[in-house]
């Protein structure tokens, strides 16, 4: 009876431990044993799950160690997702933490409730590199972060807006470009693809045994950034597992679990404790049971045995503004597209740029793009001139948007590579950006980002259509803040007019780009991706 209230107690609990820590000899028995104490401090800590069990031990070694002159304390120790508790200290819950030992200090800044970033007491009580882990035959070429995720390996990120080792695989790209000759176009080529990938899942990656059970299969090319401690407790409950764990030549980040004050008072006396907790994290016997779980010291001591990936050359610490700049890079790629690409084919577009037409370089362009969007992206295509549709229309339907299936894709390819500009053609531009907004609005998708990408080499030279002023009121009117579609206009070229593709662009909430030289348009391109 007496072992059933207990189960019925810790049930009710979760995963919730609580101890006394040393001080009075008077007072109740601290739960969990330890020292009695009177009027105990309360400390409510929340860690990252996987630390928990470090954290248990240090709290219940502190309260039996025999020290009648320190404070008076209970702790009360919880596991919860990082980004899930820096969320609740944001939005100021009184539930929330007096102490929090997340899982990298990159999420500090996430709890930021706009009046105080929470306080760092102890910067870390252990660390873990971030690893790449995958099949053996999967690291042909580990010079960088963005080599390993680069085709044909299939990068598995866990959410990088809710899970540390995702973000730090975007912040690692980041960071270790600064070592590296990567373009902004060799990034992109393998951000964008794997953010509208991962994006288009009905339920982002949580799970990292999950995902190395995926990599472990015979064939996979899926490659998985994890922390090493994962990788390894992996590997001691899976030792038949054909997986490895490398860093890239570049260097890499680290999970760094440093305890934070979130108390909204006695911030004194909470640092105090966790001063305290921190120091017992540190002792030689908890170093060992540190070790034997997987985690490294914080001067990132290789772990004892052999085990994990030996010494560790680090990136650069990314700032504040850097982590919330990827995260939000990162949230606005991983959405999917519902666009429509049109595409300007009057006469001028046969001028020549060295050996190719502004039409071919445009063409190269829109075929480069479409490489970048996922089978879950819908996309459709016109072309512009004056008086080329029905009716006398300045536009004409070539391919209706529609998922990018195979075939889909191969309709656009098709059509792309058959373009050629129309001797003597204007630029019908005004009345073909109002009926592609139109066209847009008419097939909508609240789940992904609806645009029109307008691709020119000019200015607006159709005799009959509206005025500029005119066209501008006409889109501004069509704008609706809950089912917005945007211009991205992508201009090239000298006679391409940047303050008339800008009036267009801002009337819908969009954006205008110009590449003076037309050879830059690829380039122009993927920032209109990255900043949709």
């Amino acid at each position: 009876m007496y072992l059933t209230a207990v189960g019925l107690l810790v049930l009710s609990l979760g995963a919730v431990f609580v101890v006394r820590s040393f001080g009075s000899e008077s007072g109740a028995d601290g739960f969990l044993g330890g020292k009695s104490c009177d009027d105990p401090t309360q400390i409510r800590l929340s860690t990252t799950p996987e630390l928990q069990p470090q954290l248990e031990s240090a709290a219940k070694s502190l309260a039996n160690k025999d020290n009648n002159d320190g404070p008076c304390l209970q702790f009360t120790i919880s596991g919860a997702p990082s980004a899930k508790v820096a969320q609740e200290v944001k939005q100021g819950d009184d539930n929330g933490p007096d102490l929090w030992v997340p899982d990298s200090s990159l999420w500090i800044a996430q709890a930021d409730d706009g009046q105080t970033v929470p306080a760092i007491a102890v910067p870390s009580v252990a660390s873990s590199p971030l690893v790449l882990v995958g099949r053996s035959e999967n690291f042909a070429n580990t010079s960088s972060w963005l080599s390993s995720f680069a085709p044909p390996n299939a990068p598995a990120l866990l959410d990088p807006l809710t899970q540390s080792s995702g973000t730090l695989a975007l912040l690692s790209i980041a960071s270790e470009r600064a070592k590296t000759s990567a373009t902004d176009l060799q990034t992109a080529g393998v951000l964008i693809p794997l953010a509208q990938r991962l994006g288009s899942m009905a339920k982002p990656y949580t799970d990292v045994n999950g995902l190395f059970g995926r990599a472990n299969q015979d064939g996979s090319n899926v490659v998985v950034p994890a922390s090493e401690a994962s990788f390894v407790k992996y590997q001691e409950e899976h030792p038949e597992a054909q997986l490895k764990a490398i860093l890239p030549r570049t260097g890499t980040l680290v999970l760094d679990y440093p305890v934070v004050v979130t108390a909204k008072a006695n911030n004194e006396a909470v640092t105090e404790a966790g001063k305290a907790l921190a120091a017992e994290m540190l002792t030689d016997a908890a170093g060992q049971a540190r070790d034997d779980a997987g985690f490294r010291d914080p001067q990132l001591s290789p772990l004892g045995g052999g085990r994990g990936v030996g010494d560790v050359t680090q990136l650069t610490k990314p700032t504040t503004a850097a982590i919330s700049k990827g995260l939000l890079e990162w949230t606005k790629l991983s959405l999917s597209a519902h666009s429509l690409a049109v595409i300007d084919v009057s006469g001028s577009m046969a001028e020549k740029v060295g050996n190719k037409t502004r039409m071919q370089l445009t063409i190269e362009a829109a075929a480069s793009g479409l490489k970048l969007f996922p089978e879950n992206a819908a996309l459709g295509l016109w072309t512009f001139s004056t008086k080329i549709g029905d009716l006398g229309a300045d536009f004409r339907e070539l391919v209706p948007i529609a998922k990018l299936t195979p075939a889909q894709r191969q309709r656009m390819l098709g059509s792309l590579t058959t373009q050629s500009a129309i001797p003597n053609g204007g630029t019908g531009l005004y009345d073909t950006a109002i009926a592609a907004v139109r066209a847009v609005r008419s097939s909508y998708d609240p789940s992904a980002v609806n645009s029109v990408l307008l691709f020119t080499d000019g200015k607006n030279d159709d005799p009959g259509s509206l005025s500029l002023a005119r066209a501008v009121q006409t889109l501004e009117s069509l704008r609706d803040p809950a089912r917005p579609v945007r211009i991205i206009a992508l201009g090239m070229g000298p006679d391409t007019d940047a303050g008339e593709l800008r009036q267009l662009a801002q009337a819908t909430g969009g954006q205008s780009y110009v590449a003076r030289n037309p050879s830059d348009l690829q380039q122009v391109f993927i920032d209109a991706l990255q900043n949709r």
